[in-house]
This record gives C-alpha cells, sequence and structure tokens, in this order.
C-alpha cells in the first residue's frame, strides 16, 4: 500500500504548484462551505482571541485561515518530489543565530507555535543548522502517509522521535549537541498540569515540559517565528528568549515566549491554527497559580 500511495502523491507533487493551488481551492470551497469542518470551532476561537473584531474581518480571517490549512498540505505534497531548489525559492530563514549559539557548544530548545508552514521550517533549519535537528513528531494512523511524511521529514537531517518515544530515546539523542524543535503552545494531557495565564486575552493552560527541559539541561532558548509573505512563500524568524536556561524560571519563560507568540499571531491573525481547541479548559482554583504576563 505504501508504494501505491507515494507513487500517486509523487505523480501529483510533480505538477506545477499553480495548478496544486486550484485544486486546492476547490477543496477550501468543499471544506468551508459543504462539509464545514470545525468552522464553528475556528470561528469562535477568533472571536475569543479578537473580541474587538468585527464580524465581516472574523468570518475573512477562517476563511483565509482554511486557504493558508489547506495549502500546508498542497505545499507539503509538492515537496515530496521538489528538492533544494524549491525550498529556497520558497522559504527562508534566520539561522544565524543558532548557528553562533551552537558554535559556543551550546545546546539549544527552539520554541514555536502552530503556524503554517512547518513543514517547511523544519526542512530549511534542518538543513542548514550545524548541530542535528531533532523534531518530535504525533504518528499518523495511516502507515502509508506516516512513513511518507515521515521520510519527507527527515530528508536534510531531521533526528524524528515519535512523541510517545521521547522519555526512551531523548538520552541518547541528547548525548550530542543538538537543536530541539518544540511546539510548546501544547494543551497538556491535564489541566492541572500546566502553566496558566491569558493568551490572547483569556485564560489557558500552556505545557509544562519546553520551559522545564531547557532549565534542566541549561539550553539556550529560541522563539521561531512564521511570515507568510504571499502564497506559497515563508519567512522565519529568531528571537533569543535566554541563553542559560538554568538561570531562568521555567514559567517565567513560558510567559516570555507566550507574550512573544501573541505578537506574531496578531500580525497575522489568519496563519495560526485555529482549528485546536486552544481553550478547552476554563481555569479552577485547584490547578494553581495563574501566572501573569
Amino acid at each position: 500500500m505504501y508504494y501505491v500511495v507515494y507513487g500517486f502523491l509523487w505523480l501529483v507533487s510533480l505538477l506545477p504548484l499553480r495548478i496544486l493551488y486550484f485544486f486546492g481551492d476547490c477543496i477550501y470551497g468543499i471544506i468551508f462551505y459543504i462539509i464545514k469542518y470545525r468552522r464553528d470551532v475556528v470561528v469562535d476561537n477568533i472571536k475569543n482571541a479578537f473580541p474587538e473584531m468585527s464580524s465581516k474581518d472574523v468570518r475573512k480571517n477562517a476563511k483565509q485561515f482554511y486557504h493558508n490549512f489547506i495549502d500546508t498540505f498542497i505545499e507539503t505534497i509538492k515537496l515530496i518530489s521538489a528538492g533544494e531548489k524549491f525550498l529556497y525559492k520558497h522559504a527562508s530563514c534566520e539561522i544565524d543565530l543558532i548557528n553562533e549559539l551552537s558554535d559556543t557548544g551550546k545546546n539549544i530548545h527552539i520554541m514555536a507555535g502552530h503556524q503554517f508552514n512547518w513543514e517547511f521550517a523544519n526542512l530549511i533549519f534542518s538543513n542548514k543548522a550545524k548541530a542535528p535537528f531533532v523534531g518530535v513528531y504525533m504518528p499518523l494512523s495511516n502507515k502509508a502517509l506516516d512513513k511518507i511524511f515521515f521520510n519527507l521529514r527527515k530528508r536534510y537531517g531531521t533526528v524524528l522521535i515519535a512523541a510517545q518515544d521521547f522519555k526512551n530515546k531523548m538520552h541518547s539523542v541528547f548525548s550530542q549537541q543538538y537543536l530541539l524543535a518544540l511546539a510548546a503552545d501544547q494543551n497538556p494531557g491535564h489541566p492541572g498540569n500546566a502553566y496558566w495565564m491569558n493568551f490572547m486575552g483569556r485564560p489557558a493552560p500552556f505545557v509544562t515540559g519546553p520551559a522545564k527541559g531547557a532549565v534542566k539541561n541549561n539550553t539556550a532558548i529560541v522563539l521561531v517565528g512564521f511570515t507568510k509573505l504571499k502564497r506559497g512563500y515563508y519567512h522565519f524568524t529568531t528571537k533569543l528568549l535566554a541563553e542559560d536556561g538554568a538561570q531562568s524560571n521555567p514559567a517565567a519563560l513560558t510567559v516570555l515566549y507566550k507574550n512573544e507568540l501573541e505578537k506574531i499571531i496578531k500580525a497575522d491573525p489568519a496563519n495560526y491554527l485555529w482549528s485546536h481547541r486552544r481553550w478547552k479548559y476554563e481555569y479552577k482554583p485547584e490547578y494553581g497559580k495563574f501566572y501573569e504576563g
């Protein structure tokens, strides 16, 4: 089955991007207007994050989100057959900060949010970084697609670790210099095991692992921001949050990360993954301290 699916997707990926986008626009119409996939969740999330936004602008950003969401998968299919020339034409990144930190011998935790297009980000950073680029991923239930995406993501050397295997494999991976990329805006498994703070003006829980790991292992912490320049073109920025994690407080680091992520989202609301329920939990005093900032 793998070779059948891969062969089909490889042939599709040979089509020019403009034709793939045409099919993507057709899929958008079906998903947004007919299936209405998570449309209420997306609209409610944008309303919650931007209460000052008019209904017209909420709908505009929701529609653009779906275009961005579908474009990500269209562009990922294109990457199956596309090479470095295509990658560097469509994506650029600020790598100097990361490589300068690596030159000093530092390990680095890269903290990012769920923005588009994360597949471009993985490939370009893994290709340009001096130290091994480690990514934690969730395996797909479809084994054929999981293998296709796994092979694509490790093309330029990314060391991929399944989320459920992270505890077992982290020691061997971290025995040498590394860059660890994490989406730090995940919802925790349990709301009581989280850092609670206002995110886009509403209480939300943040996972504790990324910041705690940075403090424990004394890594540098770098925020990577995603900018969609225009359709199919991306630029990835870097900002140093802390050079020595051991000198920081994990909760304070998470607040700092959250504040920077909010700025990025506000600059381009439609480029954030609004289809996941960021405010699925309500804060309760028994969850512990509520962090301001």
